[in-house]
C-alpha cells in the first residue's frame, strides 16, 4: 500500500500517549510514520512520546492547527487523524491498502466506545448509521485522506470546533467516503464523566446549530459551559 502518516494531535495526554503509540509500533516496523502533534502540554506529554514516534511537532493549541502542522511534516501519501485516546483495529493496514488501490479520496473507520454498558453500543450504531447516511466523519473515527486531496483543499479549517465535520464536507464533494467497518475503538471516558445522555443532547444540539449556520467560535463557548457544569453536578 501507499505509505501512511498517522498524525495524532494531543494535550496534556501523559496519561494515555505510552499507551497509543505502543499500539502503533507495527505501523512504524513496516515503514510507515507517527508525527505527535503536541499543542503545549505542560504534563510531559512530548517527552514521553519522544522514542515512541518518529516526529513530535509543537503548534499553537487547537486540533485543526496541531493536525495541520502534522500534515506539513508528513511524508506519507496517505494522511491518517488520530485522536489520542483511540485505537486502530488490528486490521487496520489491510483496510486502507484496499483504499490505497480504491478510486477514493478519503474515507473513516466506523466505531465503537470503550464502555461496556449496552447505550455505548447503541451509541456507537447511532453515530456509524448517521455517517454512512450523510457521508460525514468526525474524528473519533479517524479520518484518513489522500495528500494530494488534503493540500489541494487546503487542510482543515482553523476552527475550534466542528474541524473534522467542515472538512468532511468539502471532501464529500470529491468523493463519498471509503467506509471501514471493522471498527477503531474511542474512550468512552468523557461519555461517563459527563453523562452519556447529557454528551449525546449536548453533540446533536451543538450540530443542529452549526448546520444552522451558527460560528464554531459561538459553539465552543456552548461546549466549554456545558463541560465546566457537568463537572459541578
Amino acid at each position: 500500500m501507499s505509505a501512511l502518516s498517522v498524525i495524532i494531535p494531543v494535550w496534556q495526554e501523559a496519561a494515555t500517549i505510552v499507551a497509543t503509540l505502543q499500539t502503533l509500533a507495527p505501523l512504524r516496523a513496516v515503514g510507515h510514520q507517527v508525527i505527535v502533534v503536541d499543542g503545549g502540554s505542560t504534563d510531559g506529554t512530548p517527552q514521553l512520546a519522544d522514542g515512541l514516534c518518529d516526529r513530535v511537532v509543537t503548534s499553537a493549541r487547537g486540533r485543526a492547527l496541531q493536525m495541520n502542522a502534522g500534515a506539513q511534516v508528513a511524508t506519507g501519501d496517505i494522511l491518517l487523524f488520530l485522536h489520542a485516546d483511540t485505537r486502530l483495529p488490528a486490521s487496520a493496514l489491510d483496510a486502507l491498502a484496499q483504499f490505497s488501490d480504491s478510486r477514493k479520496a478519503w474515507g473513516r473507520f466506523d466505531v465503537r466506545l470503550s464502555g461496556k454498558r449496552p447505550l455505548f453500543r447503541v451509541i456507537a450504531w447511532f453515530m456509524n448509521q448517521r455517517s454512512r447516511f450523510s457521508g460525514i466523519a468526525t474524528g473519533d473515527q479517524a479520518l484518513f485522506v489522500r495528500r494530494p486531496v488534503f493540500e489541494a483543499l487546503r487542510g482543515f479549517e482553523p476552527l475550534p470546533l466542528m474541524e473534522d465535520v467542515e472538512l468532511s464536507s468539502r471532501l464529500r464533494l470529491v468523493s463519498r467516503p471509503f467506509c471501514i467497518c471493522d471498527p477503531v475503538v474511542t474512550d468512552s471516558r468523557r461519555w461517563e464523566q459527563h453523562g452519556a445522555w447529557r454528551t449525546i443532547l449536548l453533540m446533536w444540539r451543538l450540530r443542529w446549530r452549526y448546520w444552522r449556520g451558527e460560528s464554531p467560535e459561538s459553539l465552543v463557548t456552548v461546549y466549554r459551559s456545558d463541560v465546566r457544569n457537568a463537572h459541578k453536578s
